[in-house]
């Protein structure tokens, strides 16, 4: 039986080989160029697959990773009776997937294979609840509200998704929490029999999907406890699933903010409110007529909002949004019994109540009252071991407060939930190395040392394609001069390339107030500055940047990463200054604090390497096809003139070097 499971591993391997091979199946596909790494890339996915092994990959810009990834694990998906699970970072390559790769695909392999994409279930319109928010309105919503409802009711009459992508209008997010799915209230058993609920059906198509796309957030969202994933016999969501991570570069961030402590001032006010609100006189406890439960529910809300002032006051948010806190009980706990007795009003509710619907609306209201007071109490006394705490301001106004814990250390983490035995998990990114090629550094971040590593380079040819400038000549960015040396250097570049340029800065007030500084050049060169956060999103900005001549755009964080635009468009990528993390996020400065209680250096086991990889994906926005030609323009001169500036040049791919 052994030696029949490794001969039939092999055969599959080297279908895989074949199909990726000069003359394949994949030859076939318009546009196909024969690509050695995309070729290993997709047999070493085959062999992990074939002997549930863990495997990181570094794929080079070019490699063609979706495809090489996708092939052998929707084949194999189908002919081992298990699921693909795909995430990713940003909606671009979900978008990308979906809507390009996987219809190539469904066209070239010889079997046929579903993909689903997996959207939060709060996404969707539950049309039973909505039937009850319609009963009992006036019970529930205010007029301007009640107006909103109806708008929501004749959209689902129409629409064959149910999801809020398919709504032309955001909704009213207090009308949309009243009749969206929820966990415990839309379920297999109370919706998904009449085929009409849209969260219930997009389930089953989950269920009967081969390959699933799903975003990193949602993900770990869905993943819950590390306890709970390591209950687990098999696989991650599903019993016969494995998973792969492109993007994977973004891992660790992200899981880091999902796995912890989250409690929103906003949020709990809502949840309260959903019970009674004393301004609109709307609520659960009206539709029960429960006077104690209006009573305490009115009383609470403003309770809680003395409790997050008393926040506001203990913190010092003049260095930031976010502040950390080191101390137990820095404020005194004011709310937590408070909501142990909703809780309570809660369940004698629905003691007394017939309406089983109603009872699972409470219910649900009550777990979430409960999950907020445990990780209240968590906070407060500081009971996560190994976790950073800090709170943060929120709101387009900062006007609310959030409460955040995150373990510091998410590689033993990730470590128990993704890396276990008798799972198969796949990470993928073009940036992983700072210098290994075992990807050391990443492997230890996200607890993957036990994983095989494959770095495989780029197909393109940055030594004719790219020209790398660095302006040695640049002042330091405390020197007074400095501001008037970026808008002319920047001007410089930007007229050499006749715009098509893209400006990257790490801070975003330096990015506005460089952008309003040069806003006269861009005007009298008839060149279209676009900026980002002064109103389009980042879709739209890139779309216009795209489609409009001479356009140079302005943008910080995430335009670092998950950016495409090939062809003529961009032909310049000028990155402002080296991108060290600030380390004033509180997550950032314990990790640091972390590393230096260990005796290690926190420079060059974190900032350092964490900055390269920043770097390397910067960069990596110019060269997107073999037909792009372009130049990167440093203004930072410390590449240069520090001991550590030849780790990031050793990182940037080979291509002519011009120090001014």
């Amino acid at each position: 039986m052994i030696a029949l499971k490794e001969k039939l591993g092999s055969e599959f391997v080297e279908r895989i080989r074949t199909i990726f091979s000069e003359t394949g199946l994949l030859a076939k596909a318009k546009n196909f160029e024969y690509r050695s790494e995309q070729q290993e890339m997709a047999v070493a996915l085959a062999q992990a697959l074939e002997q549930e092994r863990h495997l990181v990959v570094e794929a080079g810009t070019g490699v063609g990773k979706s495809i090489a990834y996708l092939v052998p694990s929707i084949l194999f998906a189908i002919e081992q009776h298990k699921k693909a699970i795909i995430s990713t970072h940003t909606i671009n390559l979900q978008e990308q997937l979906l809507n390009k790769d996987i219809p190539i695909l469904k066209k070239l392999l010889p079997v046929e294979f579903e993909a689903a994409l997996m959207k939060g279930r709060q996404n969707y319109l539950c049309p039973r609840r909505l039937e009850r928010a319609m009963q009992q309105a006036n019970e529930l919503f205010t007029t301007s509200e009640q107006a909103e409802l109806i708008r929501i009711a004749e959209w689902s009459r129409q629409t064959t998704d149910g999801s809020l992508s398919d709504l032309s209008l955001e909704p009213d997010t207090k009308v949309w929490t009243q009749v969206c799915s929820e966990a415990h209230i839309c379920t297999t058993k109370t919706c998904g029999q009449t085929g009409h609920c849209f969260f219930q059906q997009a389930r089953k198509r989950l269920l009967a999907a081969d390959a699933i796309v799903v975003n990193h957030t949602l993900l770990f969202m869905v993943l819950g406890t590390p306890d709970e994933q390591e209950e687990r016999e098999s696989g991650f969501l599903f019993p016969n699933d494995f998973l792969i991570f492109d993007e994977a570069h973004t891992v660790e961030q992200v899981a880091s903010r999902q796995i912890g402590i989250t409690i929103s001032q906003y949020g709990l006010r809502a949840t309260i409110q959903r019970l009674y609100n004393a301004r609109t006189r709307k609520g659960l406890f009206t539709v029960t007529r429960d006077a104690a439960g209006v009573t305490l529910a009115a009383s609470l809300a403003d309770e809680v909002d003395r409790f997050f002032d008393s926040i506001g006051e203990a913190a010092d948010f003049r260095k930031g949004c976010e502040v950390r806190v080191r101390e137990a009980n820095f404020v005194a706990d004011t709310i937590s019994a408070r909501l142990a007795g909703l809780q309570v009003r809660i369940v004698e509710v629905v003691k007394r109540t017939e309406d089983e619907f109603l009872k699972a609306e409470l219910q649900e209201l009550g777990r979430r009252i409960r999950d907020v007071r445990l990780g209240l109490v968590a906070f407060l006394e500081q009971s996560a071991p190994g976790h950073v705490y800090w709170i943060e301001r929120t709101g387009k106004a900062a006007q609310f407060f959030s409460l955040h814990a995150a373990p510091v250390e998410i590689a033993s983490v990730l470590g128990r939930m993704i890396f276990r035995d008798s799972t198969c998990c796949i990470m993928t990114s073009a940036t992983l190395a700072v210098g290994q090629r075992d990807l050391a550094y990443f492997r230890r971040r996200v607890g993957a040392m036990e994983a095989d590593a494959l770095q495989l380079g780029s197909p393109f040819d940055f030594s004719k394609q790219m020209k790398l400038f660095v302006v040695q000549k640049m002042p330091d960015p405390r020197d007074t001069r400095y501001n008037v040396a970026l808008a002319e250097w920047v001007a410089h570049f930007v007229a050499e390339s006749q715009g098509r340029a893209f400006v990257l800065f790490t801070s975003y007030r330096g990015m506005q107030q460089l952008a309003e500084e040069m806003q006269p050049f861009f005007s009298s060169r008839k060149m279209n500055l676009l900026v980002q956060g002064q109103g389009a999103p980042r879709g739209k900005l890139l779309e216009q940047f795209k489609s409009t001549e001479r356009s140079v755009l302005f943008g910080t964080d995430s335009f670092w990463m998950g950016v495409d635009v090939p062809g003529d468009a961009l032909s310049n990528v000028i990155i402002t200054r080296l991108p060290f993390a600030v380390p004033d996020h509180p997550l950032v400065e314990a990790k640091l604090e972390l590393i230096q209680e260990r005796g290690g250096d926190a420079f060059t086991e974190y900032s350092l390497p964490e900055a390269i990889l920043k770097l390397r994906q910067g960069v990596g926005r110019l060269i997107r096809t073999k037909s792009d030609k372009g130049i990167v323009v440093i203004l930072d001169n410390r590449i240069v003139t520090k001991p550590y500036g030849r780790a990031f040049l050793r990182a940037l791919p080979q291509c002519p070097v011009k120090i001014i």
